[in-house]
């Protein structure tokens, strides 16, 4: 059966069990006695804006994700949220019981020569970031934020750029690592979305890693732009596996939810599974729908992939 004509079904089934008020077996009752779906094996995060049509305000939407099974949660600019903002959003996530993912860093340097080039400005500007995100962390309560490692240097040889990215990212380190704190390195792809990034495959992060050689820098492997940029997913997963920290989840093309392109998310995701992750993946991406259809839609998508 397909993957979209197996979903469809599911969705149907749901609706004949709410119309009916029997109880299916992927459902359970909260303590407060509403009914939920049952957490999804793996924790998938999602993002604000993603649930808006059924759960309105940030709050709204962190309950109705929970109630739908979802036990993470990921926000790329909870670091330029008002203080009361992010302490209101930590609270709520602790009373749901769920875990935060990844916010970035980085956001006035991810664009600039930063990483490749030794600029003392830029590095510093850079180290300044990263002192701010430890106090957003322990905020939120955070181990993971995103680093993205800025631009290429077009007079530069690829490996002095290489020496140069380490070398700050072993200060950064100094930085998060006595607080148990760790950066997620992620490769964006150059050809559809970021033409021109410095840091662009797994294998690239994988030895940058090995470079720092801190438990506070690891790999952000973005599934949909490693499938652009590099493809061979599930090898490439495995050889920088001791590596890799955080995942992020995109179908291409389209960078929409799973089973809306090309890639075989269920296998991916028994995969990762399989080998003993138990950290969090962060969805990443935009919904194939609009409206309570869409949102429903992205829902019924991670129900089929997770259930591999």
């Amino acid at each position: 059966m397909e993957r979209r004509e197996f979903i469809s079904g599911v969705a149907g089934v749901a609706g004949v069990a709410a119309a009916t008020g029997i109880a299916s077996a992927s459902t359970r009752r909260s303590p407060a006695g509403v009914t939920s779906q049952a957490p999804f094996k793996s924790a998938y995060a999602p993002h604000f804006g993603m649930f808006s049509q059924h759960g309105g305000d940030d709050v709204g939407q962190l309950e109705f994700a929970a109630e739908q099974g979802f036990t993470a949660w990921e926000d790329n600019g909870m670091a330029g949220r008002s203080v009361e903002q992010q302490t209101k959003i930590a609270k709520a996530m602790e009373r749901l019981d769920m875990r935060m993912g990844v916010f970035v860093v980085n956001m006035g340097t991810a664009w600039k020569t930063s990483f490749a080039a030794r600029d003392k400005a830029l590095r510093d500007q850079f180290l300044d970031e990263c002192r701010k995100s430890v106090e957003v962390a322990k905020r939120v309560n955070a181990t993971w934020m995103t680093v993205v490692c800025g631009t290429e240097h077009n007079r530069l040889h690829p490996e002095l750029q290489m020496a140069n990215c380490i070398e700050q990212l072993r200060l950064a380190a100094d930085i998060f690592e006595p607080h148990g704190l760790v950066m997620a390195l992620e490769p964006l792809n150059p050809y559809r979305d970021h033409p021109g990034v410095y840091l662009q495959r797994s294998t690239q992060a994988y030895a940058i890693c090995k470079g720092v050689n801190s438990p506070a820098c690891k790999i952000l492997f973005d599934i949909y732009h490693q499938q652009i940029t590099e493809g061979n997913l599930i090898p490439n997963i495995d050889s920088c596996w001791e590596e890799i920290g955080y995942f992020q989840i995109g179908d291409n093309p389209g960078r929409k939810e799973p089973t809306t392109g090309e890639i075989n998310y269920r296998n991916i995701f028994k995969h990762i599974r399989d080998r003993g992750f138990t950290g969090i993946l962060g969805m990443e991406h935009g919904n194939s729908k609009g409206g309570k259809e869409g949102e429903q839609a992205v829902i019924d998508a991670y129900r089929w992939s997770d259930d591999g």
